[in-house]
């Protein structure tokens, strides 16, 4: 039986509303389960503690309500605040001596009536009992942190609609961003959120609508930037036939995708960007296209994919021009774009696992 059905019973019971069949079901469930027993002597225990206080209330209150009288009629005097305490006290001192002794009785026998009428438990029972207890303070403690984690603050406004997604990925371990321009749009605000659901405010730094490359560098005291990236980029492109993977948001989660190098050149012939056979939507733009040396060989561009049927990816030298022109071009010259991977020879759920955190979902609004 459910511990609310138990206590509604119990609750019935001290009004005197329990029915011959709830009263007899009652006894025999206690009789049958030690726990449920358990929780009915505790229950009563509960309700003659506040029925107690209760009484002592309304007895102080009466006390209080009769010495008002009492001044009111002129049979008692106050002088000071003192006053109103010492001689109620000493007047009725009796009485709340007797009240007291009774309250203390009552507490004792129903303590003595409790110990007599609960089963005899060993020791091992209370362990066992106080072991489950424990585990479920422990449950509830998970689930709070659960829903506290599941529910992260964002950092997007309330009145505002989010306008365009997509994917993005760290070039540098201080928050340098790269993803595809047609994914910023002609928006001008910028959140990334990473795989555990954190947001981070970003700003963009450079546009280059000619190799549809945006770079982004996120701004947010809540961002920790990391040691060192996990893979590493390679300028000289993929090799036909190559097995490649990839991570993006398509939805609200990170997915990974696998295929391999198609062509070496791109949309209408284009030199700076490849094809390749991977399954892709607008929201895997601007994922990164890795092989399996764990190299960045390029950038995942779903542009094209509603009129050819195809996936194109901007190689990663792009990259590397990108961000030449944007240390020229401003205060970044201490960007550091890696050849270096520290996932070559993992398996391919080892290097997922070390990318991820290095992948971001994209919105602009």
């Amino acid at each position: 039986m459910e511990d609310f059905k138990l206590l509604e019973l119990v609750d019935k019971m001290m009004l005197g509303e329990l029915s011959p069949q709830e009263q007899k079901d009652l006894q025999e469930l206690r009789k049958s389960s030690p726990e449920a027993d358990q929780f009915v002597v505790e229950q009563l225990m509960i309700i003659d503690k506040l029925s107690t206080y209760s009484d002592t209330r309304n007895f102080a209150l009466g006390l209080d309500s009769l010495h008002e009288k009492l001044i009111a009629s002129g049979e008692i005097e106050q002088e000071l605040p003192k006053a109103r305490v010492i001689p109620l006290f000493t007047k009725y001192r009796r009485v709340i001596a007797v009240a007291a002794s009774i309250a203390g009785f009552t507490a004792f026998g129903i303590s003595g009536l409790v110990a007599y009428l609960t089963p005899k438990t060993s020791t091992a029972y209370v362990e066992q009992l106080s072991r489950k207890v424990n585990r479920l303070e422990q449950t509830q403690n998970a689930l709070t942190n659960q829903i506290i984690s599941s529910e992260p603050a964002t950092k997007i406004p309330e009145d505002v609609n989010v306008k365009s997604g997509g994917t993005s990925f760290l070039i540098d371990v201080k928050g340098f961003l790269v993803t595809n321009a047609h994914v910023i749009g002609e928006n001008t605000h910028v959140v990334v959120q990473n795989s555990k659901g954190q947001e981070f405010k970003a700003s963009i730094i450079k546009m280059d609508l000619g190799s549809d490359l945006a770079i982004l560098k996120i701004e947010d005291a809540d961002f920790k930037p990391l040691t060192s990236l996990p893979y590493g980029f390679r300028k000289s492109g993929g090799d036909l036939g190559e097995q490649i993977f990839t991570l993006g948001y398509p939805r609200d989660e990170i997915v990974y995708g696998e295929g391999y190098m198609s062509a070496k050149t791109g949309f209408n012939g284009d030199t700076l960007a490849c094809q390749i056979s991977v399954a892709a939507n607008p929201g895997n733009s601007g994922g990164p296209i890795i092989n399996s040396h764990g190299e960045v060989i390029g950038i995942l561009s779903a542009r094209q994919i509603q009129a050819e049927g195809t996936v194109f990816a901007v190689k990663a030298r792009t990259i590397f021009k990108s961000v030449d022109e944007l240390k020229e071009e401003g205060p970044y010259e201490k960007i550091r774009i890696t050849s270096n991977s520290s996932i070559k020879g993992l398996d391919r759920v080892q290097q997922i696992k070390k990318i991820q955190d290095c992948v971001f979902m994209v919105k602009t609004y």
